[in-house]
């Protein structure tokens, strides 16, 4: 069965004899928002408003059947990290102060993957242990445009070969070691391009959560045959956000046009011209820019890492999650 065509019908788990994506427990959205305990964490309007992506629809019925359980989950994998990392220490004679447990959050484009990362993070830090919880995306880990251009890979924004992959790595290595005042660079979707001379703080989080396309990427193989390290190996727990191919490409057709009407008109913006466009010369544009970057993008590196995640939360065309997979094994 092609996996793209399987469709979970309401209320009905499948076997994992069955599953196209490896070994999952699989659970309708009834099913899934059962599991929680009956003392939720609200969100008020305002700041569910402030989480949402530009035209996600996300509300509160999916905070409380979709993100409260999977946080409630969250909080037991962490406790039992932090338990292991103990246990672990104590039997090594090792006196070292617990790392970071780090969340990756990995997707297509439009999704609702930066929703998700923001969502989690809101939730876990109002946790019974009030962690303090940041999130950083892979964006600040492109290459500068004038570096993607010299590189004749500027066409190609968003693939693997362009991001600082050694710079992530390492930025990553150095939080989940527990270094103080890691740096990480500055992305504007303004000017769509790092801003110079800008960085943000990580301080020792008690959770990362690192957002990305290609976050889940499996480790290259050096040309001596040799693994090198890849990100997705210093995760305690990953999420994928996924979706039928021709629901994200609409919603990313969406959103150009919502950007047309907002952030593509200001003066400074990288795309300001796309806001001057009539509407059939924009909805070629967002289709040519869906069908030779985004779209082969998401079927040749993000889709199949999808097997890699903890929990795949899958999206129906109203963008709401239908089911979720949790690996068991």
């Amino acid at each position: 069965m092609d996996p793209e065509q399987f469709v979970v019908p309401p209320g009905v788990a499948i076997a994992p004899e069955d599953d196209p994506y490896g070994p999952y427990v699989a659970l309708s959205r009834k099913q899934w928002a059962d599991l929680a305990d009956t003392v939720p964490w609200t969100l008020d309007s305002d700041t569910l408003a402030r989480l949402r992506g530009l035209g996600d629809p996300t509300d509160h019925a999916e905070v409380l059947e979709v993100y409260h359980p999977l946080t409630q989950l969250l909080n037991l994998y962490w406790e039992r990290t932090n338990a292991l990392f103990s246990s672990s220490h104590d039997f090594l004679g090792l006196r070292d102060k617990q790392v970071p447990f780090v969340i990756g959050v990995a997707g297509s484009v439009a999704v609702g993957k930066s929703t998700t990362a923001r969502l989690l993070q809101e939730l876990l830090a109002r946790g019974p242990r009030r962690p303090k919880v940041e999130l950083i995306t892979t964006d600040g880990f492109l290459y500068p445009n004038h570096l993607l251009e010299a590189m004749g890979i500027a066409h190609r924004k968003g693939f693997p070969e362009s991001y600082d992959r050694a710079a992530l790595l390492q930025f990553v290595i150095d939080v989940k070691s527990g270094k103080s005042d890691v740096t990480a660079p500055v992305y504007s979707h303004l000017i769509y391009d790092i801003v110079p001379d800008q960085h943000i703080v990580i301080g020792e989080p008690d959770i990362l959560i690192v957002e990305g396309l290609n976050v889940l990427q499996p480790a290259r193989r050096r040309s001596d045959g040799t693994t090198a390290l890849a990100v997705s190996d210093f995760f305690d727990f990953t999420v994928y956000v996924d979706a039928r191919t021709s629901f994200i490409r609409q919603w990313y057709i969406d959103r150009f046009f919502a950007l047309r009407a907002t952030a593509f008109r200001d003066p400074k913006s990288f795309f300001r011209r796309y806001a001057e466009m009539s509407e059939a010369e924009a909805l070629s544009t967002a289709g040519t820019f869906w069908d030779t970057i985004n779209g082969p993008n998401l079927e040749l590196n993000i889709r199949p890492t999808r097997g890699r995640a903890t929990a795949i939360l899958r999206k129906g065309e109203n963008h709401a999650v239908n089911w979720v997979r949790i690996r068991k094994v």
